[in-house]
């Protein structure tokens, strides 16, 4: 993974989330995390901000960088995502039901992960490392629970290009193979913790 393109890539949202100050008064801004993305150990964060009535854009960004366990059983997904979005709210922003439209990118370097419904099979014996691009549609709602407290579920379909580069084992071994594969399906999955300025 290449650590510097993270952290450029990490000061180019905050610098995109301070962009407009003059932006920050009552129900423009709100700062958030997705407690399905938490539940990963993948801390998280998103800034989204009001550019009309019935429209926002948002800003999030992941970054897991954890392995676990010891020699060949560890096991990890080690990534950043950089994930903007548009929102288009069918009442008013930040309340109700809102479609967007998502993309997202990254790196990662993962080993010894078993992924759901059988998807890349090889990364459960293999080490795969790379970057990846894609984006989608998405559907969410969001709850009023307070004058500064919301709750939103949000999931999404998409596609994703894949680039990797295929290693032998998860700490060892030569590379193998490389190679891109797309990926064509769910690109968003969110339960998030919202608070409004």
């Amino acid at each position: 993974m290449n650590w510097t393109k993270m952290v450029l890539v990490s000061a180019l949202a905050v610098i995109l989330a301070i962009a407009h100050p003059d932006r920050c008064h009552a129900q423009q801004v709100a700062l958030k995390t997705n407690l399905l993305y938490d539940a990963t150990l993948t801390p998280n964060l998103g800034l989204e901000m009001g550019v009309g009535k019935k429209h926002s854009v948002q800003l999030f960004y992941g970054l897991n960088a954890w392995k676990f366990g010891h020699g060949e059983d560890r096991k990890y997904a080690k990534h950043w995502l950089l994930n903007p979005e548009y929102r288009y709210w069918f009442c008013h922003r930040f309340n109700g039901s809102f479609v967007g439209i998502h993309a997202f990118g990254g790196e990662y370097d993962a080993s010894n992960v078993k992924l759901p419904f059988g998807y890349w099979k090889d990364l459960r014996d293999h080490r795969f490392e790379g970057w990846y691009i894609g984006g989608g549609i998405s559907y969410g709602y969001q709850w009023v629970l307070s004058r500064h407290w919301n709750i939103e579920a949000a999931i999404g379909l998409g596609a994703a290009y894949i680039d990797y580069d295929k290693f032998k084992c998860g700490t060892c071994g030569k590379k193998i193979e490389d190679g891109d594969k797309v990926y064509v399906g769910p690109t968003k999955a969110a339960l998030s913790l919202v608070y409004m300025f």
